[in-house]
């Protein structure tokens, strides 16, 4: 009998409330810090988790304390049974949420509303058209630009994800800020991490000291206000004086937030992966299948959490590729 407890709770004494569910490996953008340029071997259709097994697992999870849970991909809403997920998963006692690249989300407003998702990520990387079209290797800047524009209108509460990269983007961190003058959306900068294909190079990377440097040099000092964190939270959050929005930093290379992190995985194919880092798994869907309890898999797969990004405890092992080459590409991990 495994003591419910204790099931989500690590050996550094973290309590895990807090599920991602990556509900598909693919997505109609190629954005290539996500995917490799070569694209990556999809799991077989028979090898996905059906909606009744995602919302299994999921109540499991949420039976022993998940209070948040967020749908990513790929892209999860071009998954075809997206409304049954929500609806199946909406009955559960948790926040649901999604990450959404926004290109179809427009076809999906009532779903979302209907579930009560009312806090949306969206991805975008560059507000310039050209750009946009160079990393995600689409031209859909102008619909993505749209539906953000839509679902601040619809009422939703959005924040942006924008992953910096030096010398592509890095350019436009005072243009992002200046969307929050007069839209009450939540840009949050995100360090460039290593993951298998994407040809990490902390060089590319635009750190946290170096992004408050550009907005301290651009802002003055009594402009830029820092907002009270939310417990749990991985951002470093501020904003602009007057201005209808926020921005924050998530800074999982520089300065990691590991010590409060609350955060499980469960990739499209229904392993659980206990850090964003981490090239373990340990398989729930074959478990699920077979008729038995998935409750030891977790608390197992918890307990061997490391205590800072996947075992990778410094700058020096992060930049060893033979250790994050272990790991998944971000597309196959869920965002």
């Amino acid at each position: 009998m495994v003591n419910s407890k204790s099931i989500l709770k690590d050996n550094f004494g973290r309590d895990h409330a807090y599920l991602r569910i990556s509900l598909i490996e693919r997505c109609n953008l190629r954005c290539s810090y996500c995917m490799p340029a070569e694209g990556v071997k999809l799991s077989p259709k028979s090898h996905l988790m059906t909606s009744d097994e995602i919302y299994n697992i999921a109540k499991t999870f949420v039976k022993h304390g998940v209070k948040k849970i967020r749908l990513t991909g790929g892209e999860p809403l071009i998954r075809k049974d997206i409304p049954v997920i929500l609806e199946k998963l909406a009955t559960l006692n948790v926040t649901l949420s999604i990450t959404s690249n926004a290109v179809i989300i427009d076809k999906h407003i009532a779903i979302l509303k209907q579930n009560n998702v009312n806090k949306i990520n969206i991805s975008l990387d560059s507000l310039d058209r050209k750009k946009f079209k160079e990393i995600t290797l689409r031209d859909q800047f102008d619909k993505v630009y749209s539906n953000l524009l839509l679902l601040v209108e619809e009422d939703f509460e959005v924040k942006v994800n924008v992953v910096l990269m030096k010398g592509f983007n890095d350019n436009e961190i005072i243009n992002f800020i200046n969307l929050t003058k007069d839209l009450p959306i939540s840009i949050r900068f995100i360090e460039f991490m290593p993951f298998d294909g994407n040809k990490w190079d902390k060089n590319k990377m635009v750190s946290y000291k170096e992004i408050m440097a550009c907005v301290n040099s651009t802002y003055k000092t009594n402009e830029v206000i820092r907002l009270t964190d939310a417990k749990n939270d991985t951002t470093k959050n501020y904003k602009i004086k007057g201005y209808k929005g926020s921005f924050g930093v998530i800074s999982s290379v520089t300065n990691p937030f590991c010590d409060s992190c609350n955060r499980l995985r469960l990739t499209a194919n229904g392993k659980i992966k206990n850090c964003l880092f981490s090239a373990s798994e340990s398989d729930l869907l074959t478990t699920l299948r077979e008729g038995k309890s998935i409750e030891p898999v977790i608390k197992k797969a918890v307990e061997a959490k490391f205590k800072v990004r996947g075992g990778m405890d410094t700058l020096e092992k992060l930049q060893e590729p033979k250790l994050h080459n272990q790991n998944r590409s971000m597309i196959t991990i869920g965002g």
